[in-house]
């Protein structure tokens, strides 16, 4: 056999894991540049542990396809236009985002509160769009922010169409991390509040997340009664008390509910 054609393949089969390895790297770098609003080299360094010259170097090829771009002012690095492209190739597919700015913009104005979408992943929320309030104090979510779940209105409204075995798996071996004294960081105060949710068919974020901030939100379904997504409001504590909270929450449940047949959706129960 030729000795030529042993090393070429050779070579072949090494190229593809640094391969792998260079894009997993740029993904990681991308993830971390998207979650800031500029970052400088030595920051993104610092933030992945590469050298600065590895970083610059990927960095480089993710400007060359758009997916981040650099101020030369500032020298600040930032998400590029064909990285919110891709983003809004998977709302598009998610229906959900597009879809629904209308009912986000009724329910903040029914409200007077910030409404938000999110998703579930990875054990996270993801929020996807959202429509803020027009009062002095109120709740803000960059799009693509992720939240815990267990700390989270839209997080526990869509858990509550779970399983408890299905939630137990999703959470198992996860530390619940404690934000305030009034997060659920146990499995067992976790699942005590989603059946009083289920009851009601709403959920409440009591500052267990934030201090002095509440959530309120309620479960969105696809055509197979499948959770697919939450709606929700926030606002300071000081404006949903304990009773507006009581009458804001079939207000959102009845804003889910009209998301959900405006996309084609069912409730489980309606199957």
């Amino acid at each position: 056999m030729d000795t030529r054609s042993k090393r070429g393949r050779k070579a072949g089969e090494n190229a593809a894991p640094a391969s792998v390895q260079v894009l997993d790297r740029s993904l990681v770098l991308l993830s971390i540049v998207a979650e800031a609003d500029g970052s400088t080299l030595t920051a993104l360094a610092d933030a992945t542990g590469m050298a600065t010259s590895t970083v610059h170097r990927l960095l480089t090829s993710l400007s060359a396809h758009g997916m981040v771009v650099n101020d030369s002012d500032t020298g600040l690095w930032t998400v590029g236009l064909r990285a919110f492209e891709i983003g809004n190739a998977f709302l598009r597919n998610r229906k959900v985002g597009t879809i629904s700015r209308p009912f986000l913009k009724k329910l903040m104005e029914e409200t007077g509160e910030t409404a938000n979408i999110g998703i579930e992943d990875d054990g996270n929320v993801v929020f996807i769009s959202q429509m803020e309030s027009h009062a002095p104090m109120r709740a803000f979510f960059r799009p693509g922010k992720r939240g815990p779940i267990h700390a989270s209105g839209i997080g526990k409204a869509i858990l509550s169409t779970w399983s408890d075995k299905e939630i137990g798996q999703l959470l198992s071996g996860k530390k619940l991390q404690s934000f305030t004294d009034r997060t659920r960081n146990t499995l067992p105060s976790l699942l005590r509040d989603i059946q009083e949710i289920r009851r009601r068919g709403w959920s409440l974020d009591d500052e267990e997340h934030t201090v002095g901030m509440r959530c309120v939100a309620a479960p969105i379904f696809n055509e197979y009664g499948e959770t697919i997504a939450g709606i929700s409001i926030s606002g300071p504590s000081v404006r949903i008390s304990d009773e507006k909270a009581s009458l804001l929450g079939p207000v959102v449940r009845d804003s889910a509910d009209r998301l959900t047949r405006a996309m084609g959706g069912k409730r489980p129960e309606e199957l």
